[in-house]
């Protein structure tokens, strides 16, 4: 518990940390745009796989299949799709290898995919009024996300298709 509270702690101090960067260079949302998801999807998941160890390596590793597809390929669907199934896959081999279950792994190497950013940037636009830009950021969430629970479903549903043969 004592992990997850100074992993906590550590994100917001990044967080803090830009904003004080921010502030320092007259708040310019450019910086934000180019520096916030690049330094919080390097820092972040480091952190916090490095106080967690054995559970959030799996995290750690799918974010990085992702940054990887995303980066050659550039197209978050298919790298939070392929992503997702890694992560899948990755949990089943550890939990034979740690004889624990599945779900243990699973459900840490998927949280960094999730696409609470781009939710946030829908619902924060659709206050303001910018419905326009609500929708592209509401778009992107849905596609993270269908891109998530197709992953998982495709990794269990090759699992069980080796498993009956």
């Amino acid at each position: 518990m004592g992990e997850i509270i100074l992993a906590t702690v550590l994100m917001e101090l990044g967080e803090a940390v830009i904003q004080e960067l921010q502030r320092h260079l007259g708040g310019l949302l450019a910086l934000k745009e180019m520096l916030v998801p690049g330094i919080m999807a390097v820092v972040v998941p480091l952190i916090v796989g490095l106080l967690l160890g054995k559970y959030a390596l799996g995290g750690m590793l799918a974010w990085g299949v992702y940054l990887v597809i995303d980066l050659w390929l550039g197209m978050p669907f298919l790298s939070c799709l392929a992503a997702s199934v890694f992560a899948v896959v990755y949990a089943e081999i550890m939990a034979r290898v740690r004889k624990i279950p599945a779900l243990l792994l699973t459900v840490p190497a998927i949280i960094p995919l999730v696409p609470g950013r781009t939710l946030y940037y829908a619902m924060r636009e659709a206050v303001h009024g910018d419905l326009a830009q609500a929708r592209a950021y509401g778009i992107e969430t849905l596609l993270a996300a269908l891109a998530i629970a197709g992953g998982i479903s495709f990794a269990i549903v090759f699992r069980e298709l080796q498993t009956k043969r």
